[in-house]
């Protein structure tokens, strides 16, 4: 068993190496101190943890789905880690909270959770890792003690978190006593040939509700904004980027598995009652709203939680698809959009940090003040945008292709590819306004000077990097899902 969760084990261990560091060697040091240290120790847990991820290419499937390890998973998990070092590489400067240690350590639980939920097809472990990862994200949003937000922000996160899980577990609760099974390809083999009853039905409208709140999807997403703009600016990060990947993961493959026989059709006129149409119609509101929102809004951290509404939208177009080559390009998606989101909020927190709010109009003359940081947004955003070459435009291309190629003869889900492309357009115009900032408009002349510390600079050219490199060679990344 511990060899089968041999990454998450390593990264416990690290979890309490990083608190006993704090607690007992830093005792008395200054917040940076304890926060660099904290982060070298929390890196060098969570390499090792996916370096014995990645060495392994075995399969397993302990006690019938509680725990499922197979090359994808075992590249996910390695990819949720390396989400996880950026997140504590632009965590150090500390200035939110005096409780590194705790922070980090939180940090890591988080991801402990996620973890275990990319390795689950068993109904009660998938919740119970879920519900892990939110309430370490729960404590995260509200760690800023100083900022009155913070604690509003977590509450509502809270509340709705808690919804999302009474409805879940509700759904849950109803496919087991369809099937008299938690495991999902169990689940599966009962219901097939049960047809549409209206036990059927409700639990797919209430498993749609309770990861519809999980993924912040139109109309279930009144958390994000204020969760993005209240938390830390690397909780907000670690939230819109990890939290994700591991959510559509297990959506997609609980769709794809215990509802096979269920999906029904959201094609063009012809609609049939199953799960597809009920993700179609929240993917479209989605995207719709998101995009709009995010026009009008000055804070950048709101526009970009209501631009991670609109990129749910999209997503939720991969697993409406439902093939294998949409699961591909939708993890794809995930995982370069979760690496774009953590650089873009980390130029967010050092322009936080050094104006104190991240009002639109603090981006100003950015490219003059801090030029290497200017230049990493200006690929984050771009690629957000899907500006070619980089990770971004690949991502919607491969996500697009693959639904379109759904239903090739017919064209039944075009109406969707459409829309998502439009929305994309308007989506342009939120990104170039903060691009505006940056590199039209001039600073006030009282602007502070702006001094990237030097392991977020590291981060954020890394994180820069990687866009472009999977945007120019997506193979590197595809080829392993």
């Amino acid at each position: 068993m511990l060899q089968l969760a041999a990454p998450e084990t390593i990264v416990t261990i690290t979890v309490l190496a990083v608190l006993g560091v704090d607690l007992t060697l830093l005792r008395g040091k200054s917040v940076s101190t304890r926060f660099h240290v904290g982060a070298v120790v929390s890196i060098l847990g969570c390499a090792m943890a996916g370096w014995f991820a990645l060495a392994r290419h075995e399969e397993f499937n302990l006690l019938n789905g509680i725990l499922v390890v197979n090359p994808v998973t075992d590249f996910v998990k390695c990819a949720l880690l390396i989400l996880t070092i950026f997140t504590v590489m632009i965590s150090v400067t500390g200035k939110y909270t005096e409780h590194a240690g705790e922070y980090l350590s939180i940090v890591l639980l988080a991801t402990i959770g996620l973890m275990f939920l990319v390795s689950a097809e068993d109904l009660l472990i998938i919740f119970i890792a879920l519900e892990l990862a939110s309430l370490s994200l729960y404590i995260l949003t509200a760690f800023n003690k100083h900022n009155a937000r913070a604690a509003e922000a977590a509450l509502k996160y809270f509340l709705f978190g808690g919804m999302s899980a009474a409805f879940l577990l509700f759904g849950f609760s109803l496919l087991y006593g369809m099937s008299g099974s938690t495991n999902l390809t169990e689940i599966a083999r009962s219901l097939q040939g049960r047809g549409m009853d209206p036990l059927l039905l409700v639990a797919i409208v209430t498993t749609v509700i309770g990861f519809g709140f999980k993924v912040a999807a139109v109309p279930f997403h009144l958390w994000a904004p204020d969760a993005y703009e209240g938390a830390p600016t690397p909780s907000a990060a670690f939230i819109g980027a990890g939290s994700k990947v591991a959510s559509f993961y297990i959506v997609a493959k609980i769709f794809t598995l215990a509802f096979a026989g269920a999906e029904g059709s959201a094609v063009w006129h012809g609609y049939v009652a199953g799960w597809t149409p009920t993700i179609a119609v929240v993917a479209a509101l989605s995207m719709v709203l998101g995009n709009l929102t995010a026009i009008v809004q000055s804070s950048v951290k709101r526009l970009l939680a209501y631009s991670a509404i609109a990129h749910a939208g999209y997503m939720l177009l991969g697993v409406l698809a439902h093939t294998s080559a949409s699961n591909s390009a939708l993890m794809f998606y995930v995982i370069t959009y979760a690496l774009t989101t953590i650089g873009a909020f980390g130029v967010v927190a050092v322009v936080e940090s050094a104006t104190g709010s991240d009002r639109l109009d603090n981006f100003a003359g950015l490219s003059r003040r801090a030029p290497g940081l200017s230049l990493c947004m200006l690929v984050f955003l771009l690629s957000l945008g899907g500006i070619p070459p980089l990770a971004g435009f690949i991502g919607k291309f491969f996500l697009f292709s693959a639904v379109v190629n759904m239903d090739a003869q017919n064209l039944g889900l075009l109406w969707l590819v459409i829309l998502a492309v439009a929305m994309s357009a308007v989506s342009f115009y939120y990104y170039l306004r903060v691009l505006k900032q940056v590199y039209v408009q001039d600073a006030a002349a009282e602007a502070p000077a702006i001094i990237v510390p030097p392991m977020t600079m590291l981060a954020l050219a890394l994180l820069a990097a990687l866009v472009i490199v999977l945007g120019c060679a997506p193979s590197l990344l595809i080829s392993h899902l």
